[in-house]
């Protein structure tokens, strides 16, 4: 039986997770794997499919509706994999029902503004160009280390390279 993998998407959900494909190369072979997108869990009206209005449907509300759907929808203990805004959801979902295994997060910059941080194992990934990264300091009052990755953007999930070797270590590390 193979291990199950919750993974979240970014913000902008199914229409736009082609790349995830560079993901599921590597991990549907060794993984059952649950995905969730976004929009969908925080009731995101995708009417007006713009970065600045989905995202702030998220910031205003639209995240804890998905931590609540998230609740409702997963009752194990498990490991999660997301992307961005993802990564806030499942955060917020850990804290929430304790049920984190193991967190990896990508690009997920709205954590900078998270005080408190959930059970479990967590990874954290962020580009080194991304200027809404978390600051050192967060990291240390977090007590969590961060993987910078060099010359890299916000959206350096969507590169089948380190879509690549982050699924080689997903890999190695839960199974």
């Amino acid at each position: 039986m193979k291990a199950r993998l919750v993974v979240i998407s970014d913000l902008w959900g199914v229409e736009k997770h082609r790349w995830f494909t560079h993901y599921t190369r590597v991990l549907e072979s060794k993984f059952d794997i649950k995905y969730y997108d976004s929009c969908e869990l925080g009731k995101i009206d995708k009417s007006n499919y713009s970065q600045e209005h989905l995202h702030r449907q998220f910031v205003h509300g639209g995240v804890k509706t998905a931590v609540n759907s998230l609740l409702e929808l997963e009752k194990q203990t498990v490991n999660i994999l997301a992307f961005s805004i993802g990564g806030t959801i499942a955060w917020k979902f850990g804290i929430e029902s304790n049920n984190i295994n193991t967190l990896i997060c990508v690009s997920s910059t709205r954590l900078r503004k998270e005080t408190e941080k959930p059970n479990g194992k967590i990874e954290l990934y962020f580009g080194e160009n991304d200027k809404f990264r978390p600051i050192k300091e967060w990291f240390e009052m977090m007590k969590l280390d961060c993987n910078v990755l060099l010359d890299k953007e916000h959206e350096v999930y969507r590169e089948p390279e380190f879509a690549k070797q982050l699924s080689e270590v997903i890999v190695g590390r839960l199974i």
